[in-house]
This record gives C-alpha cells, sequence and structure tokens, in this order.
C-alpha cells in the first residue's frame, strides 16, 4: 500500500499496490503540471479531499480530466472524462507518482513516452530509454 498527497496535505491518495511502471510523458499537458504518471483501475485507487479538475481545451473530444488541489495546486491524478468512460469503461485512472516518497519507487521503472510526437492513434515512441528509480530515487 503506497500513501500520497499533496504539497498542504489536503488530498490524499491511497494506491492498493506499487505501479508496473511510471511514464514521464513529454506532450504539453503531462510537462507542463509536472507529472509523472503511473496507471491503475480506479478500484485500486482512494482519493480523500477536494480536488479541481481541467480537460484540455486544444483537443476536441478529451480522455482525462486531471486533478489538481485547489490549495496549493499540486497535480494529484487524472479520472476518464464521461466521454471516454462511454467509450473504453471506466478502466483506468492515473496518479500522479511525483507524490510519493522517493524511497517508496525504488525498482519501478520510469519510461518516457513521446506524447508530443504521437499521432493519437497506436503505440508511443519513446525521446530516451527507461530508466530504474534507485535507493537514491533523486537521479531519476
Amino acid at each position: 500500500m503506497l500513501d500520497l498527497s499533496c504539497h498542504c496535505g489536503r488530498v490524499r491518495l491511497q494506491l492498493a499496490k506499487r505501479p508496473d511502471h511510471i511514464n514521464e510523458c513529454n506532450c504539453s499537458l503531462c510537462s507542463k503540471r509536472g507529472a509523472r504518471w503511473a496507471y491503475f483501475h480506479p478500484v485500486e485507487v482512494s482519493v480523500a479531499g477536494a480536488t479541481s479538475g481541467y480537460s484540455r481545451a486544444d483537443k476536441e473530444d478529451p480522455n482525462a480530466d486531471v486533478r489538481f488541489c485547489p490549495t496549493c495546486g499540486c497535480t494529484t491524478h487524472f479520472v476518464l472524462t464521461e466521454s471516454a468512460v462511454a467509450r473504453f469503461g471506466n478502466v483506468m485512472m492515473g496518479v500522479n507518482m511525483r507524490l510519493a516518497d522517493a524511497g517508496d519507487l525504488a525498482g519501478i521503472e520510469l519510461r518516457y513516452p513521446d506524447g508530443r510526437g504521437w499521432s493519437g492513434e497506436g503505440g508511443f515512441g519513446y525521446v530516451r530509454e527507461a530508466t530504474i528509480f534507485g535507493a537514491d530515487a533523486a537521479k531519476c
């Protein structure tokens, strides 16, 4: 079980398990939000505290509603938008793993997908090779 929180502590997330991997996407939204995403089924994540949301204005039908603490501004997680749930089901949410304690991430692979270069279809390319969080995760 992992416990995460925003900077001020008003939003807390509890994860049922460690993620399989973490993505640091370089798209404009992810890079400006400063997020490193791990993906979970919604039943594996508990969120406590009020959040505000933002969905991309540059996409006609965005898939993600990015949630953040209205007090300190930290990006905490994303949920699928209503239209994405209608298309895919409520099968995924993302958690910003920058909120985790560095030691809790030891041994997890950090991937660097090329969201800026992604066409919106098919798999991602990567901008560099994956790294592994070590005992000193600050190096990642």
